[in-house]
């Protein structure tokens, strides 16, 4: 049978000082949890995401680490594999690092766990993008069964890819539990622009459109629209995110996919429009050119399966989400200009 609670359990959350990482510790937490070990290098991650919890082991090192790797014993019963090189544009400038941090963290990780017996799941956070069609022209909702094209974008589409092919293979040649979830385009609190170090270019700060957005209109700048803002994504809410990985760990098929999704369309100059309404900014939008590495044009992923399977699905609407996301920014202006701050030098060159 299905477990339906994971209070009490112990968790290995690799990457879970990040973004999502932080969002799902603090949902373990409140879920009840026994123990949460975080492994994270702080390479795009901030220390202050780590809760002061004593429930809380927090490694500062990468999952790809000979010592760390030698360290992990069989005690837990649940491991989600977040850990990540964010993201298209940094694997772009430096594909080994992609490597490193992006496709060896998966391989060495399964390597190191494939003998443990008391893990019920391994959850691995796939990419959407990956899989989506390259389309500028109408989109269809990318299903679970949908081909993968060889034709990527970047390192880290590959990545992720290859993450999906290490989770089967592992599944089928050593019977690890591992279960897949596809991304969509995640957005929300405790993403911080210029969190970690330096990753070659300047989307090190600028990782992604919500929190981008959301910062410049809150500076009263401009809003950037690429290729005019044509293109549209499907944003979901980070703790619905959280919420559908812990769905994974609980009843996820092990070997099987399932995408993270809200289902819905929504344009990039929508966004925008919203953003710059919600903040009151009325400095418009910049209209720049078609990204030349970026075909993933109009994509959003279906969200059926996950309903019909694991019971999930995103419940909180983008209107409310940015409305929460914005409070936030508005709240953490100071350390989000101190993180940007450590990047100066580098983007006055860039």
């Amino acid at each position: 049978m299905p477990e339906t609670s994971i209070s009490g359990g112990s968790v290995l959350v690799t990457g879970g000082a990040g973004f999502v990482g932080s969002n799902l510790v603090r949902l373990l937490l409140a879920e009840g949890v026994g123990r949460v070990h975080i492994v994270d290098n702080l390479l795009s991650a901030e220390r202050v995401n780590v809760p002061a919890e004593p429930r809380v082991r927090f490694s500062e090192a990468s999952i790809a680490d000979d010592c760390l790797l030698a360290s992990l014993t069989d005690e837990y019963d649940y491991v989600i594999h977040l850990s990540t090189y964010h993201g298209n544009q940094s694997s772009i400038h430096d594909p080994l690092a992609d490597h490193e941090n992006n496709t060896l963290t998966t391989l060495k990780l399964y390597e190191r766990i494939k003998g443990f017996r008391r893990l019920k799941r391994v959850v691995y956070s796939a990419a959407g993008c990956s899989v989506a069609e390259k389309t500028f022209g109408e989109a269809q909702a990318t299903e679970e069964t949908d081909l993968v094209s060889l034709w990527m974008d970047s390192p880290y589409s590959m990545s992720k890819v290859f993450g999906e092919f290490y989770s089967t293979y592992y599944f089928k040649q050593h019977g690890l539990p591992a279960v897949r979830a596809r991304f969509q385009n995640v957005y929300g609190p405790r993403e911080i622009l210029g969190a970690g170090r330096w990753r070659g270019t300047p989307a090190t700060v600028w990782r992604n459109v919500t929190p981008t957005f959301i910062f410049k209109a809150l500076d009263r700048q401009p809003l950037p629209l690429d290729n005019e803002g044509v293109g549209t994504r499907d944003f979901i809410y980070v703790e619905d995110v959280a919420r559908g990985l812990v769905a994974c760990a609980l009843r996820g098929e092990a070997g099987d996919v399932y995408n993270l999704a809200s289902g819905v369309e929504t344009s990039i100059r929508e966004l925008a429009t919203k953003i710059n309404e919600l903040t009151e900014n009325t400095a418009g939008f910049q209209v720049l050119p078609r990204r030349q590495w970026d075909t993933s044009g109009k994509r959003f992923g279906s969200a059926a399966k996950a309903e019909r399977e694991l019971g999930f699905r995103a419940v909180v609407p983008l209107d409310q989400g940015l409305e929460k996301t914005v409070e936030w920014t508005r709240a953490n202006l100071a350390l989000i200009r101190q993180t940007i701050a450590k990047h100066a030098t580098h983007l006055n060159v860039a």
